[in-house]
């Protein structure tokens, strides 16, 4: 049977120079889909079906895995998503390349040892398999800076307040020169790259956060040959320095992810100078109200956050959970909120969300766009209510 405009399986593989089996492996795995099939089960594909694979046979080039590839959801309109895409597996070729510098360097030192000493040292061998079991880790680190990363950008590009959440945060936080600055929770180091020519000369700041591919990510975004930055990993319930070691500590939306708040505030306390402040941010329960309500009217199944997490820590609540830890507590609203009118930025943020929406969105991918498409056309108001507690110790 012959269609106007369609290929069938082998034309389509001989095309592609790949074998009809392997057309068949992405139909069944729910990666390219034919955009006919007969009656009798013949399949049938088109140009725009020949581009998808392009894409696919791309991204399988550079590395994506087929779980990667089957989540990410690309047509022409969305070439921002390739581009973020990209850019994550740029980051994880990075690490893979100090990573395997790592693994040359350990093999080196078991080398030596066994030549040396006539026998293998078991320890080295074990840093040895722990560094090549890296790769999976890395990715799920960078797909958490990646999802931070889009949220961020809906803020940065569609916001009213035109001065921003970052340059705002820090014009609050009134930093002097000679300061030890610390950041619990820095994801991708955000506010000192949009503030790095404000600082003083003559400050030291740690950031540190529980995720070392976030932590790697704030390192190459500010650059290591800044002597002001350090970088240390570690949970901020267990802050590994000494009394009174900070004039400021930052936890920028950080707070409402811990899971036992007073742990965190008392090493936050014990390591805060006598005079030393404490900057905590988070929002209230209509923040962002209005992507919920989409979603959930596309379909009531989607919840963007399995938590609550103002009702954890936010701004109806937050003081009267600081107020026992230090000497005074203030709230600082940072007034604003978001305007667009075109969907690619809404949906990024959607897809980076922490809920279900893309065990759901993602089969439904083209139609869920034609609805966000009609909602932003005539404009699209997001509500945004967040601000900062400023403690004094």
């Amino acid at each position: 049977m012959k269609l106007p405009g369609y290929y069938s399986s082998g034309q389509f593989a001989k095309m592609a120079n790949v074998s009809v089996r392997t057309i068949r492996f992405y139909d069944k795995q729910n990666i390219l889909k034919p955009s006919y099939v007969t009656p009798a089960g013949a399949r049938f594909y088109t140009d725009s079906d020949f581009a998808r694979l392009q894409q696919i046979l791309l991204l399988k080039y550079l590395g994506f895995s087929l779980d990667d590839i089957r989540e990410m959801t690309i047509n022409d309109l969305d070439c921002h998503f390739m581009l973020s895409s990209l850019k994550m597996q740029k980051k994880l070729v990075q690490d893979r390349m100090e990573q395997l510098q790592l693994v040359e360097h350990a093999i080196d030192n078991t080398i030596s040892a066994i030549g040396e000493q006539k026998q293998i040292d078991w320890s080295q061998m074990l840093d040895l398999i722990h560094l090549t079991s890296m790769e999976k880790s890395l990715k799920t680190q960078y797909q958490d800076a990646t999802n931070i990363s889009a949220r961020i950008r809906l803020h940065r590009d569609y916001s009213t307040n035109k001065e921003g959440w970052f340059p705002w945060l820090y014009r609050q936080s009134q930093i002097r020169s000679g300061m030890e600055i610390l950041e619990v929770g820095c994801g991708t180091g955000s506010l000192w790259q949009e503030n790095k020519e404000r600082l003083p000369d003559k400050v030291h700041i740690t950031l540190s956060d529980i995720s070392d591919g976030m932590l790697r990510d704030a390192r190459r975004t500010i650059g290591l040959e800044d002597s002001r930055f350090s970088f240390q990993p570690f949970d901020c319930h267990h802050i590994p320095f000494s009394d009174m070691s900070f004039d400021l500590i930052f936890a920028n939306h950080v707070l409402f992810y811990c899971e036992d708040l007073s742990s965190v505030f008392q090493e936050v306390c014990r390591v805060l100078r006598p005079s030393g402040v404490f900057i905590c941010s988070t929002y209230s329960r209509h923040h962002m109200q209005e992507i919920s309500s989409l979603v959930r009217e596309f379909d009531n199944r989607i919840v963007l956050s399995a938590d609550k997490l103002y009702d954890h820590f936010g701004l109806e609540n937050g003081a009267a959970l600081l107020q026992p830890y230090f000497s005074s507590v203030s709230e600082h609203m940072y007034e604003d909120s978001i305007e667009l009118g075109q969907p690619e930025p809404l949906i990024e943020y959607i897809l980076s969300c922490h809920g279900n929406q893309n065990q759901i969105l993602l089969d439904r991918y083209h139609e869920f766009r034609t609805f966000v498409e009609k909602k932003v056309q005539n404009g699209f108001h997001i509500t945004k209510e967040c601000g900062i507690f400023l403690c004094r110790k």
